[in-house]
C-alpha cells in the first residue's frame, strides 16, 4: 500500500522515512508553501482491526489534536490532519538531520556530558511549556525526541497525551496503562491520574541513559520491572560513568524520585537546575566575596531604582565570570541566550576580525541572544582582566514578579539605546 502512495490531500509523498508502531512516516512536500512535510500515515491493519481500530485511529489523532494546541521551538510543529479516501494522516514539521536519542543512549555511542545538559535542559523548558499549556505527553522516551547535529531538539509523537484541562470535553485516550512501561513512573503504572511530573520522572530516566548508556532498572520479565521501578533504588550514574559530575547526580536521582511529592514540581524547576549544573562544567573561578560582588552590582547605573533585597535576588540568580586579559567570552556565530553586565574591567568587539566598539564597566551585551537565543553577530573577548555577571531568562523566570517586573523595563531601555547607538552609526557611515 504504502509503496504506491504518491499523494494525500494536497501533498506529495516523496520516501519512506521511518515507521513504528503508530504508522508510517513520509518525507512529503507542500507544495503550495513549498515546504518539505514529515506525513504520518495510520496503518491500514490498525486501523481495519474489528476489535481495536476504533481505540487506533483516537490516538493516532489525538496527537494532532494535542500537539497542534502547541507552539514551541522545541516541539514538533502539526500542520494539518486529515482523510484522504481511507488514508488517515498527520502533517508536521520536517526536521532534517534528525535523530532519535534512542541512538546516544547506547555507551559505544555516548554524547559528551555538556551535550546531554544542554537537551535536557531544552527538553525540561519543552515540558514545562507543554505542562502550562495543560498537555501531558504521557511517553517521553529517546525515541520520541529528536536531534540534529547543531543540538536542536524536537520533541515528538503526542499520541497518547492528555490534555488535563476541566473544559476540555473530547474524548481522550484515559484508560488503562498507556506508554512505554520502561519510562513509566510509579504512579502512571499504578494507573493513577497523571501530570506533568510523569513526564519529569520519564525525562529523568532518558538523561540517566544518555549519560551512562544503560537502563537503570534492568529486567527479563515485567513483573520484575515493575517491581524495581516500585521499589528500588537507580544505581548511582557516577558507578556507572566516573566523570559524571555530583551534581547531575543528585538532579537525576530528583527526577527519578518515587514519591512525586519530593520529584521537581515543574519542568522549570528541573531546567533552572540542569543550567546550574552546566556553569559549573566550566571552569571553576577564583572566588570573590559574596558581599564584595554585590557592592560591585549595586555601583552599576543598570541597578540603580532596585531595592536592596532585589539586587540580591539577581546575584543569585546570575552567573559570576571572571576572564584574563585576551579570553575569549563570545565567539562570532556561536548560539547563546545570555546578556551580559560588565562590572569590571573592559572588553572589545569584534566582526570578521575587524574591532567595532569597546565596552567598559556597567556597559551591556548580549540583549538579542537574551530575547531569543540565536547565533551571535561577533565575537568579544576581555582587553583586560574582566569580571560579568552572565544572566539567561531562565533564572530570571526564578526571581520575584516585582524584581523581573523591574529588570525587564532597565533591560528594554539598555536595548533600545543599543539600537538607537547602532542606528546612528550606521547613518553616520552612509
Amino acid at each position: 500500500m504504502s509503496e504506491e502512495i504518491t499523494n494525500l490531500g494536497k501533498y506529495e509523498v516523496l520516501r519512506e522515512i521511518d515507521r513504528g508502531s503508530m504508522g508510517i512516516v513520509y518525507l512529503g512536500h507542500d507544495p503550495y508553501i513549498d515546504r518539505q512535510v514529515a506525513i504520518k500515515l495510520a496503518l491500514a491493519e490498525s486501523l481495519n482491526d474489528q476489535e481495536s481500530g476504533e481505540q487506533y485511529k483516537k490516538l493516532f489523532f489525538n496527537e494532532a489534536h494535542t500537539a497542534g494546541k502547541l507552539t514551541h521551538p522545541n516541539i514538533v510543529n502539526i500542520y494539518d490532519a486529515g482523510v484522504d479516501d481511507d488514508n488517515c494522516y498527520i502533517v508536521m514539521e520536517y526536521i532534517e538531520g534528525g535523530e532519535t536519542l534512542k541512538k546516544f543512549s547506547k555507551k559505544s555511542n555516548l554524547l559528551p556530558i555538556d551535550k546531554v545538559i544542554e537537551i535536557a535542559f531544552k527538553c525540561a523548558k519543552a515540558l514545562d511549556y507543554a505542562h502550562r499549556q495543560g498537555v501531558t505527553h504521557r511517553d517521553i522516551k529517546p525515541s520520541n525526541i529528536l536531534v540534529t547535529n547543531e543540538i536542536d531538539v524536537k520533541m515528538c509523537d503526542f499520541s497518547i497525551a492528555h490534555i488535563n484541562k476541566p473544559d476540555v470535553t473530547d474524548t481522550q485516550p484515559d484508560a488503562g496503562v498507556m506508554g512505554s512501561p520502561k519510562y513509566m513512573s510509579p504512579e502512571q503504572l499504578r494507573e493513577e491520574k497523571v501530570d506533568g511530573q510523569t513526564d519529569i520522572y520519564s525525562l529523568g530516566i532518558v538523561i540517566y541513559e544518555l549519560l551512562t548508556g544503560q537502563y537503570p532498572f534492568p529486567a527479563g520479565k515485567f513483573s520484575d520491572l515493575v517491581n524495581k521501578i516500585m521499589n528500588e533504588e537507580a544505581a548511582p550514574m557516577r558507578s556507572l560513568r566516573s566523570d559524571v559530575p555530583d551534581v547531575l547526580d543528585k538532579i537525576v536521582k530528583k527526577a527519578i524520585c518515587k514519591d512525586k511529592k519530593n520529584r521537581y514540581q515543574s519542568g522549570l524547576d528541573l531546567a533552572t537546575d540542569l543550567n546550574d549544573a552546566f556553569e559549573s562544567l566550566e571552569k571553576p573561578e577564583a572566588e570573590i566575596d559574596t558581599e564584595e560582588k554585590f557592592n560591585m552590582m549595586r555601583a552599576l547605573d543598570f541597578f540603580n531604582g532596585f531595592p536592596e533585597a532585589e539586587v540580591w535576588e539577581i546575584l543569585n540568580a546570575s552567573t559570576w565570570k571572571n576572564y584574563s586579559e585576551a579570553e575569549s567570552i563570545i565567539v562570532e556565530g556561536d548560539l547563546d541566550d545570555c546578556f551580559y553586565i560588565i562590572v569590571s574591567g573592559k572588553v572589545v568587539v569584534k566582526k570578521n576580525n575587524t574591532v567595532i566598539r569597546t565596552l567598559e564597566l556597567g556597559d551591556c551585551f548580549g540583549e538579542m541572544g537574551y530575547l531569543a537565543k540565536t547565533k551571535r553577530s561577533a565575537s568579544i573577548s576581555a582587553e583586560e582582566p574582566t569580571s560579568l555577571v552572565k544572566i539567561n531568562s531562565t533564572v530570571i523566570s526564578q526571581v520575584s514578579l516585582n524584581c523581573q517586573v523591574r529588570f525587564l523595563k532597565v533591560f528594554l531601555r539598555t536595548l533600545i539605546h543599543r539600537l538607537s547607538a547602532t542606528t546612528e552609526i550606521i547613518s553616520q557611515e552612509i
